[in-house]
């Protein structure tokens, strides 16, 4: 399978995307409604409860007895009606967390209540282009203090449709950042794995979008292989990837190679692998990695890797190393933990 291919179909009974990127699994949507009471990119009405002062936010009461924790704090009282988005997902029994910047997302553009401005991708580098796409931008949101993204998919669209989609969305965000009277109500809901696959895969553009079983078309091994902690990687060596409460646990082993090299190489291989790794298997927060014993002056080669892995994923710092040896990095928890969802791939 070369090229970018969207595979939309099933996988252990849930609706679900996949994203193949020359024959290796990219990304995954999988459809979690039964299991979280909200997901990422969920809008709702919300009241403001307590403070938490220890712990740098307040609790909000949100749709159906869920609760989220809300960092942004300033300006807000108990039992203020807010509009937030439920921005990651979290271990049963915690808060969600929410944040008060929503966004209304389409496939051409982004509507940014609390962030002003008309902004459009960089991706799109024709000046000419860029300079009629924030004409258009300005006609459309002309009256409105929101702000706009238009995305790269508008290289490739006609006037006409992005008009539409910006109105579409000014119209949403207007309706709903309005309606505060109420008690907490899920307000937009989060997009479905399709859905969300046919707006946030359109750049670039796939070669090909296949609908079927995963099976059939080749990416239910790939999805599979998420359930398996050990995660091989180049030159015989492999990784450990383990779950806790409190953190994610990595240990990387250079196998069978004993070359006095054998503990970089294969410490470079995990630092490559594993961005891609959290990102499919769901995982974020504190990340502890005892990589491969190996000579200190190597560690700088490493961390330069490190940083280059994490570019463009989600939300990360690299905290650096502990006096054990132990490099620790933080990602942000950005989706809801895969291994629930495929329960019965093991």
């Amino acid at each position: 399978m070369k090229g970018r291919s969207v595979i939309l179909g099933q996988v252990a009974g849930r609706e679900a995307a996949a994203l193949m990127v020359d024959g290796e699994l990219h990304d995954l949507l999988i459809d979690a409604s039964d299991l979280v009471p909200l997901a990422p990119g969920a809008i709702c009405r919300a009241k403001v409860g307590r403070q938490m002062k220890g712990q740098g936010g307040v609790f909000v009461d949100l749709p159906d007895g869920a609760r989220g924790f809300l960092r942004e704090v300033k300006g807000l009282a108990p039992g203020q009606t807010v509009i937030v988005e439920v921005t990651g997902g979290v271990e049963p029994g915690k808060a969600l967390p929410v944040s008060l910047r929503v966004l209304f997302k389409s496939r051409l553009a982004i509507v940014t209540p609390g962030a002003p401005g008309l902004n459009v991708s960089r991706r799109i580098r024709d000046e000419d282009t860029r300079a009629a796409l924030q004409a258009l931008a300005g006609e459309v949101m002309d009256g409105c203090d929101f702000g706009l993204i238009l995305r790269s998919a508008c290289e490739h669209a006609s006037e006409t449709e992005i008009a539409e989609d910006i109105a579409a969305m000014r119209g949403l965000a207007e309706a709903v950042t309005a309606d505060l009277e109420g008690p907490p109500e899920l307000l937009v809901d989060a997009p479905g794995p399709h859905e969300e696959a046919w707006r946030d895969w359109a750049d670039p553009a796939p070669d090909e979008v296949l609908e079927g079983d995963f099976a059939e078309l080749g990416v239910l091994d790939a999805v599979a292989a998420l359930t398996d902690p050990r995660v091989e990687l180049q030159g015989g060596a492999h990784m450990m990837i383990e779950p806790t409460r409190a953190l994610i646990a990595v240990d990387v082993n250079t196998g069978n190679d004993t070359s006095p090299a054998a503990a970089l190489k294969a410490n470079i291989a995990a630092a490559r692998e594993l961005p891609r790794q959290l990102r499919l298997r769901g995982l974020g927060g504190q990340i502890v990695i005892d990589f491969a014993p190996m000579p200190k002056r190597d560690r700088q080669v490493l961390e330069q890797q490190m940083r280059v892995s994490i570019k463009g994923e989600a939300e990360s710092a690299l905290a650096g190393w502990t006096p054990l040896g132990n490099f620790e990095m933080q990602r942000k928890r950005d989706r809801i933990a895969r291994a629930p969802l495929l329960r019965g791939l093991e």
